[in-house]
This record gives structure tokens, C-alpha cells and sequence, in this order.
């Protein structure tokens, strides 16, 4: 069924709170699965080889920041072009920006597969692995590269597969693949003996399964049919989604810049520390990988009302943008406050998960993820701010606030601390970005507010 008619989609007419909790809990789960692939991989990393594997993956990490970033971008950009044609009627349109996104995640795959597999050990090196680290973080990354192409596809796709009303397909592809890789895990690493490469196969194994889930739905899109030459980049296409994507690529790759900055002054302020940098750098790896599964349950949230707020701004249907904002911004709220509260009271117990350590290993570990995530409540209201803006077609203010908070505030904040309170300053830096950056996206999201219309305005169909 062709859904670009305005009175036909339930984009236009269901009640919002129903149709919200229909798309954003399919994609809260497969946003959660899709974080534990690196979170389980640690787990039994931790339990099989020791916090020096789990500092590996930490050094890692960055690789799939990378491919998380440029397939945000994609699938979140063509997402967003792809609702708004939808909602404007022009279908044709809509299926060229989804092919193009398809092509474009595969090209780019494959290239940055290549240059990995070429640069792997200065990549570890700038991710900040010591001695101790090198050798683990370069058998692990080593395999996992040959999964990239894979990875990034699957993230970029998912989108688009929620985009087209079937939010619940889009989560079983990232679900049964994590199933594979919780499977896979143990065997590899204890049945095998295969150590920190048997949790790296794994990996690959359930991320080629996922693609190959993506690919095979292809030919069941409700909203447009594809033939071949549809897969083959656009360059006007490829502007538009890159505009409008530019956000999910800024905060991740911004992302990106933080965790190399970090590890290295890890690296440096640890070892003048009682705690040491091997310590240092693993505890902040778990910290921040515990905290991606928040991250994920409100990007999640913000998935399903993207297509809600892209298709009914598109439509000039604006009291439903309105509500779906507003439910929105409470649900994250106490998504927020949920998280906070469990961060807060249980923080040994979580560390606990990714393996034992010394009584150093606890001491920093328990004070890192209090102090680090002290005003995350905060963060469910400024992501929904930041991701909400491409939604509607409006990349460069959720860009700018993607940004302020990465790169304009967190960064010198995370340089200039340590030189005054030392390691210390890399913790602290974090909760006050939060708060500043919060107060940022208020502002910008009441100046949007005001200059909605109020009311409906007559919607122009064309065919």
C-alpha cells in the first residue's frame, strides 16, 4: 500500500501517544540489543581475559563511533527526507533518497573497511593503547574491521525500515543477531579457548547476519517499490541526506573525538595517579558503554517520533508535532531520572558484570560513574532537543547544539580541568557540559516553539 496520501497514513491520524509507543518501543529495543553487542563482547572479555581486554575494547571503541556516525548520518538523513516527501506526496522522491542511503552505506563500507585493515596500528596507537594494551586492542580490532561494512549498513538501513511503518521488522533484525552474538560469545571465548579474537568473530558472524535481514526487506516496502538503478548514488540525493543527518554525524562523531581525547589524557593523568592508566582506561570504557544503553533507550524514543514529527510538519499538520514534542520530552524525562537513580545506587554491582579487579579497581570505578553521570537526568531532554530539529527539516540548529555540547563545551573543559585538579578533571568536566548544554537546548527549543504556527494550515498534494 502506498501511504503518501495524507489521509491514509496513520502518521496523520492515529492518536500520538498510541502510534509514538508503537514505533519507539520496537526501536528502544532494537537500540538496546543493538549496544549490547560491544557490552556482552566486554562481559565475557572481562570474565575470560581480564580488565586489560576490556581496555582493549575501549581503545576499539572508536571504530564503531566511526561507523555509528556515517550510518546515523545516512539513516537518520534519509529517514527524515524520506517521512517528508512522504508527507509532501512526492513518493517518487522518497524512494530515490532510500535507495541512494543504500548505495552510499555500501560504497562507504567497504572503503572504510580497507583503510582500517591498512592503518590498524597507528589507529591504536591514537586511540591511546599503552604497552600493555596494544596487543590485545590489535587482534581484536583486526577481526572486527571485516564487519564494518556490515555494521555500518545495518545502522544506516534501520532507519529507513522504521521510516516505512515497520518498526517492529527493523528490531528483529538487530534482535536475533545479538541473540547470535550472546550465543557465539561463550563458545568462542571459553569453549574454544579462542580469548579476545573468539569475542571479535563473534561479532562479525551476528553483524553480517543483521545486514542480510536488512537486504531481504527490501522488496516488502509499503510506502515505494525499488528496482536496481535506484541503489545507485544520486549526488542531489546524497546532499539531502547528508544535510539532514549532519546532526547524528556530528554527535557521534564528535563522540569520536572525545573517546580518543579521553583515553589519551587517561592514559597521561592515570599514570600519575594512584590508579594507574590500564585501570583508568577501562573503568571509563564500561562507564561509557553502560551509559550507551541510556543513550540508546532515548534515541530510541526519538526514532519513533521522528517520522510522526517529519511527516505532519511536511503536511503542515502542526498540532500533532506539537503533542508528539511534548510526550516526548516527559517519556525521556523519567527514562532520565530511571537511569540516574540506577547509576547512582548501583554502581559497584555494574562494574561487578564486566569482571573482578583490586580494591583500586573499585575505588575509581564507583567514583568515576557517580561523578561522571551525576546530571545525566538532563541528557534525555537535551537529545530530544538536538535529534528533534532534522526532523523537521532544520539540520543547522541541531547540528550547532550537537556540537556545543561535544566539542564547544566537553572538549576544552576535558583538556583544561586535568591541568588544575588532575584526573579528577576528566571526571568533573562531563556533569558540567550536561548542565550547560541543557540549558542551551531550552533555549532553542522555546524560540522553535513560538515560531511554529499554532494552528493547521492547508496541506498541497502532488502525485
Amino acid at each position: 500500500m502506498n501511504y503518501s496520501n495524507t489521509n491514509e497514513n496513520p502518521m496523520a491520524y492515529k492518536p500520538v501517544n498510541k502510534l509514538l509507543y508503537s514505533l519507539a518501543v520496537p526501536a528502544v529495543i532494537a537500540n538496546v540489543v543493538n549496544s549490547l553487542y560491544n557490552i556482552v563482547d566486554q562481559i565475557f572479555i572481562g570474565q575470560g581475559v581480564g580488565f586489560l581486554g576490556n581496555a582493549a575494547t575501549s581503545i576499539a571503541f572508536p571504530l564503531t563511533t566511526i561507523c555509528m556516525a556515517i550510518g546515523l548520518m545516512t539513516g537518520i538523513g534519509a529517514a527524515s527526507n524520506f517521512n517528508l516527501e512522504l508527507g509532501r506526496g512526492n513518493s517518487k522522491k522518497a524512494k530515490a533518497v532510500a535507495g541512494t542511503a543504500a548505495g552510499m552505506l555500501l560504497i562507504i563500507g567497504v572503503v572504510l573497511c580497507i583503510l582500517v585493515r591498512i592503518f590498524l596500528k597507528p589507529l591504536m596507537i591514537l586511540f591511546g593503547a599503552t604497552d600493555q594494551i596494544m596487543n590485545y586492542a590489535m587482534e581484536y580490532t583486526g577481526i572486527t574491521s571485516y564487519g564494518i561494512p556490515f555494521l555500518l549498513f545495518s545502522t544506516g538501513i534501520n532507519p529507513l525500515v522504521r521510516a516505512d511503518g515497520s518498526s517492529t521488522y527493523s528490531m528483529m533484525a538487530i534482535v536475533i543477531s545479538a541473540i547470535l552474538n550472546t550465543i557465539l560469545d561463550p563458545i568462542f571465548i571459553f569453549v574454544f579457548d579462542m580469548g579476545i579474537a573468539g569475542a571479535a568473530w563473534a561479532t562479525v558472524i551476528s553483524q553480517i547476519l543483521s545486514a542480510i535481514i536488512l537486504v531481504m526487506y527490501f522488496p516488502r516496502f509499503k510506502s515505494v517499490k525499488f528496482n536496481k538503478d535506484d541503489f545507485i548514488p544520486r549526488w542531489n540525493e546524497v546532499i539531502t541526506i547528508v544535510s539532514l543527518g549532519i546532526t547524528s554525524f556530528v554527535f557521534q562523531f564528535s563522540n569520536l573525538i572525545i573517546q580518543i581525547t579521553s583515553n589519551n589524557l587517561l592514559k597521561i593523568y592515570g599514570a600519575k595517579s594512584v590508579y594507574g592508566s590500564d585501570i583508568a582506561i577501562a573503568i571509563a570504557g564500561i562507564v561509557a558503554k553502560v551509559n550507551v544503553i541510556f543513550i540508546s533507550i532515548v534515541i530510541g524514543m526519538v526514532q519513533g517520533a521522528q517520522p510522526i514529527c517529519g511527516y505532519n510538519y511536511g503536511a503542515k499538520k502542526f498540532t500533532r508535532v506539537r503533542e508528539t514534542v511534548k510526550l516526548l520530552l516527559k517519556t525521556n524525562f523519567i527514562i532520565s531520572l530511571v537511569a540516574f537513580a540506577i547509576f547512582q545506587i548501583f554502581p559497584r554491582q555494574i562494574i561487578l558484570i564486566f569482571g573482578s579487579g583490586n580494591d583500586l579497581y573499585f575505588e575509581f570505578g564507583i567514583r568515576y560513574m557517580r561523578i561522571f553521570l551525576a546530571l545525566m537526568f538532563l541528557n534525555g531532554i537535551q537529545i530530544s532537543i538536538s535529534t528533534f530539529f532534522p526532523a523537521i527539516g532544520k539540520a543547522r540548529e541541531g547540528a550547532l547544539l550537537a556540537l556545543s555540547k561535544q566539542m564547544i563545551i566537553l572538549l576544552p573543559l576535558m583538556v583544561i580541568l586535568p591541568k588544575f585538579f588532575g584526573l579528577d578533571g576528566i571526571i568533573y568536566a562531563a556533569p558540567t557540559a550536561d548542565l550547560l548544554t541543557f540549558i542551551l537546548a531550552v533555549f532553542f527549543m522555546t524560540r522553535e516553539m513560538k515560531k511554529m504556527p499554532k494552528y493547521d494550515e492547508a496541506v498541497i498534494e502532488t502525485n
